[in-house]
C-alpha cells in the first residue's frame, strides 16, 4: 500500500477528528478502520455536548465542541441538528452540593450561562421530575446535542478534501517497530509505511498500543440504554442526570433514551442487550425520579461500550522515548462532546505547535504515579 505521514487507528468520532485537523494542515493521513465509519461507540453515542466539568482541562474540551457543533453546517456543509437544549443536573446528595457551586462557577469564569437552582425551578425546566429528595440542581442551559453520525460524516468528507485516505473494512494487524522507530502500519491488506501512529481506536486502543509494545490502560464497559414509546409533555426537555445515581433521560423523537451507569460491571466486549438486574435498578431509580416514564414503556434497547480508563478521563499525549506513537482515547462516555479539540490536540502534538488547551493532565503517565484527574462530574 502507499504511504503516509500519520497513520490514524480508529474511525470514530475521535479518529476521524484526528484525521481530519491533520490533513487540513497539510499531513499526509490515512485512516484505518475495520468496520464502517463511527460504527463502535459513536454509532451509539448519546450526542451530548457539555460544559459541565468541575476541571478546566475538561471544561475547554467540552466548550471547544460545543463551538464546533454550533457552527459545524456552516463550516462543513454538514447537517447535525445542532441543538442547545441544555443539562440539568439533579443533586440529591448534599454533600455532593459544593462541587457544583465549583463547577458553576468555573462555568461562569468562562462567559457560561450556568446556576445553582432549587427543586422546583428544576422541575419546571424537565417537568417529568419528581422533586423529592432534590437538594438543588445545576442548570447549563447552552449546553447541546447533536447527531454523532452526522458528525463523523462532516468531518470524513473534509478530510477526504484536504487529500487523507480513510480506509474502511480493513483490520489493522500490526506495528512495524525498528529499535523504538515506527515504521509502518500491518493491516489486512498489506503494509501501509508511516512514520507516526495515531491510537484512536475507543474501547480497542489498549489492545492497539499493545502492538506497539505500549501500555494504555482502556478497557471496554458495557453501557445499555433503553428508548421509551411516547411521553406526554416532553416538550424541550433537557438532558437530565441525577447525581450520584447517574440516571439520565434525554429525548429521542416521541420518547426518551434512559439509562445509567453500572460502575460495577466487568470489563468486556460483550454488547448484547441484557436486563436482567440492570433493567430492575433502572426501573427502581426511575420509579423514585421520574415515575410517568414507565407509563411509556420501552420500545427497544441496546448496549454498548464505552472505553474507560482508570480515572475515567481521557488519556492524550505521545508516548516518550519512541518515533513516534500519539494517543488520544479512553473517554469515557464523553468522547463525542470532546472529539473535535482532541482532533485539534492531536494536530498540535504532530506540528510541535502550542496546544490552545492545556492537556499536559492528559497524559497516560499520570498513572505510573498514582494521579487521577479530579472530575467530580462523571457519568
Amino acid at each position: 500500500m502507499t504511504d503516509a505521514d500519520v497513520v490514524v487507528v480508529g474511525g470514530g468520532i475521535i479518529g476521524v477528528s484526528c484525521a481530519y485537523h491533520l490533513a487540513a494542515a497539510g499531513v499526509r493521513v490515512t485512516l484505518v478502520e475495520r468496520d464502517t465509519l463511527g460504527a463502535g461507540s459513536t454509532s451509539k453515542a448519546a450526542g451530548g455536548a457539555r460544559s459541565a466539568y468541575t476541571t478546566r482541562v475538561n471544561l475547554e474540551m467540552g466548550l471547544h465542541g460545543i463551538g464546533e457543533y454550533a457552527g459545524f453546517r456552516a463550516r462543513f456543509g454538514q447537517e447535525i441538528d445542532f441543538h442547545r437544549m441544555g443539562y440539568l443536573f439533579l443533586i440529591a446528595d448534599a454533600a455532593d452540593l459544593p462541587e457544583f457551586e465549583r463547577c458553576s462557577a468555573l462555568q461562569r469564569e468562562y462567559g457560561i450561562r450556568s446556576h445553582i437552582i432549587g427543586a422546583e425551578e428544576a422541575q419546571r425546566i424537565s417537568p417529568l421530575i419528581s422533586t423529592d429528595g432534590i437538594v438543588a440542581a445545576l442548570w447549563s442551559p447552552d449546553d447541546a446535542k447533536a447527531t454523532p453520525d452526522a458528525v463523523v460524516q462532516g468531518y470524513a468528507r473534509a478530510a477526504r478534501g484536504h487529500g487523507a485516505r480513510l480506509l474502511t473494512g480493513v483490520e489493522v494487524t500490526g506495528i512495524e517497530l525498528d529499535g523504538g522507530v515506527v515504521r509502518g502500519v500491518r493491516t489486512g491488506r498489506g503494509l501501509i509505511t508511516a512514520g507516526t501512529v495515531v491510537v484512536a481506536a475507543g474501547a480497542w486502543s489498549g489492545a492497539v498500543g499493545a502492538m506497539a509494545g505500549v501500555d494504555l490502560p482502556v478497557v471496554p464497559i458495557r453501557r445499555q440504554v433503553v428508548f421509551t414509546g411516547p411521553v406526554d409533555g416532553l416538550g424541550e426537555t433537557p438532558l437530565t442526570i441525577e447525581m450520584p445515581t447517574t440516571l439520565y433521560f434525554h429525548r429521542e423523537g416521541p420518547g426518551l433514551a434512559v439509562s445509567y451507569s453500572d460502575h460495577d460491571r466487568a470489563p468486556g466486549f460483550d454488547t448484547r442487550y441484557e436486563p436482567g438486574e440492570w433493567l430492575d435498578r433502572l426501573v427502581e431509580l426511575i420509579g423514585r425520579r421520574a415515575p410517568a416514564i414507565l407509563d411509556a414503556g420501552i420500545r427497544s434497547a441496546w448496549a454498548g461500550l464505552y472505553e474507560v480508563t482508570p480515572d475515567h478521563n481521557q488519556i492524550i499525549g505521545e508516548v516518550p522515548g519512541m518515533s513516534r506513537v500519539l494517543y488520544a482515547a479512553g473517554f469515557s462516555g464523553h468522547g463525542f462532546q470532546m472529539g473535535p479539540a482532541a482532533g485539534a490536540a492531536i494536530r498540535d502534538l504532530y506540528l510541535g505547535a502550542p496546544q490552545a488547551i492545556d492537556i499536559s493532565s492528559l497524559d497516560v503517565r499520570r498513572f505510573r504515579g498514582g494521579i487521577a484527574l479530579a472530575e467530580h462530574n462523571i457519568v
